[in-house]
């Protein structure tokens, strides 16, 4: 990436080693490029070649980022924190995976509240601000020679301009008025809440009482709200979103829902 743009420094990748990375520490290895088509991609080859868990790749920009159902993710370089890590829950039963990117959205939205804005969980992979989007979570289960891995890569819109917003319904740090927009320094906060937080929940097993379903619960704006669901197979139908199950699921009028898209019709009062 050039670097021109004052408000846009690159990361510092001596900084982020130096703070995460180390004898006895969680993140095995932060690997910061200029630019790079997926981090996911990135992150999901060196898994199946064996990394160990803990490896991060972040990049300055990111030519052919997803989100999920394969939408596109796109943004101006130097703008905002792109990021995917690996994890390798080998404790935790396949069925309590599903709690990882809850889990990871816990991690964004106390980052988020670190830097002075206030935000909330769109379920299932959502951080919203007033109801516009600041950042969204993409979970990939990834089979490995040594077992499988989760690769979870998140956006987080930092220093966007409001011309310069993929969507009229989209935010940034800086536009909400953010005291810290300096990406290394959200990125380093960002790893060790989810550092904390990863840290306690494959301790217990996977255990969403664990400090995990309340924390989301609490803060998660879907609940209480009326929404529009959409399934796979193109059903749509609309009810009052009231809880979230053991399961990670979400509860639309009695029923769970464990994948769709979710659109909020009315805001929880």
């Amino acid at each position: 990436m050039s670097y021109r743009d004052l408000d846009r420094p690159p990361l510092d990748a001596t900084a982020l080693r130096s703070a995460l990375t180390g004898p006895g520490r969680f993140w095995s290895d932060v690997v910061v490029t200029a630019t790079t088509g997926s981090t996911n991609a990135d992150v999901a080859e060196a898994a199946r070649g064996g990394a160990a868990e803990g490896l991060v790749h972040t990049t300055d920009a990111q030519t052919a980022g997803r989100g999920r159902l394969d939408r596109a993710w796109t943004s101006p370089a130097g703008s905002g924190v792109i990021v995917s890590v690996l994890l390798r829950p080998d404790g935790v039963p396949a069925g309590r995976w599903v709690w990882l990117p809850l889990l990871v959205g816990l991690a964004v939205d106390a980052t988020v509240h670190d830097c002075g804005v206030a935000s909330g969980l769109k379920w299932p992979n959502d951080v919203l601000v007033d109801g516009r989007k600041l950042a969204g979570i993409l979970l990939e289960r990834v089979e490995t020679p040594v077992g499988p891995a989760a690769v979870i890569g998140v956006g987080l819109n930092v220093t966007l301009r409001r011309d310069e917003l993929p969507v009229d319904t989209a935010t940034s740090l800086a536009l909400e008025g953010a005291t810290e927009t300096d990406r290394t320094i959200v990125l380093r906060s960002f790893l060790r809440n989810l550092e904390a937080l990863y840290r306690a929940w494959s301790a217990s097993g996977g255990d969403p009482s664990v400090g995990i379903r309340d924390s989301y619960t609490r803060r998660c704006v879907t609940i209480g709200s009326r929404v529009r669901v959409t399934l796979a197979q193109d059903e749509i139908w609309e009810g009052q979103a009231t809880g979230i199950d053991d399961s990670g699921r979400l509860l639309v009028d009695g029923r769970a829902i464990s994948a769709g898209d979710i659109t909020h019709l009315r805001p929880a009062r």
